[in-house]
């Protein structure tokens, strides 16, 4: 092999490491190198757990959706209400840690999940509670994993 193939092989070897190592959750210092200094980088954890967050609030939203005609309606809405001013914190504090970061879906969709959330909280707080908004809150997170996997 000549020395021009063993320093090409080198520095493949090199930029590929570079290149993980940047993408790694234990060496932020070289994503300060790699990404522009105006680009927010979400850790993979805070993420998770604002994700999981969120998704439990939808199932109990969920839930209180299949009896929404059950026996005790302000119970239902109560508990509809406090699912969606959960969701709407949550979805609020991640689509604000997403802008100009490294998720564009969520950037792109957040916004108007967020809006929907709100739209939903209004028509569940009627005097007669509507929970057409609320239905299509909870099957959000399907169509849009959907999407963007």
């Amino acid at each position: 092999m000549t020395v021009v193939n063993q320093l090409s092989k080198l520095a493949c070897t090199y930029l590929a490491v570079v290149v993980v190592t940047g993408c790694s959750n234990g060496l932020s210092s070289v994503r300060n190198v790699t990404y522009p200094p105006d680009f927010k980088y979400i850790e993979r954890d805070q993420l998770r757990s604002g994700m999981d967050e969120m998704a439990l609030h939808i199932s109990i939203l969920d839930g209180a959706l299949q009896y929404s005609q059950a026996d005790d309606p302000d119970a239902i809405r109560e508990e509809v209400l406090t699912a969606l001013t959960n969701i709407e914190r949550v979805a609020s504090s991640l689509q604000a840690a997403s802008a100009g970061a490294s998720h564009p879906f969520m950037e792109d969709h957040m916004r108007s999940f967020v809006a929907t959330v709100d739209k939903a909280r209004s028509a569940a707080s009627l005097a007669e509670p509507r929970y057409y908004f609320a239905g299509k809150v909870a099957g959000a997170c399907a169509a849009c994993h959907k999407v963007n996997r």
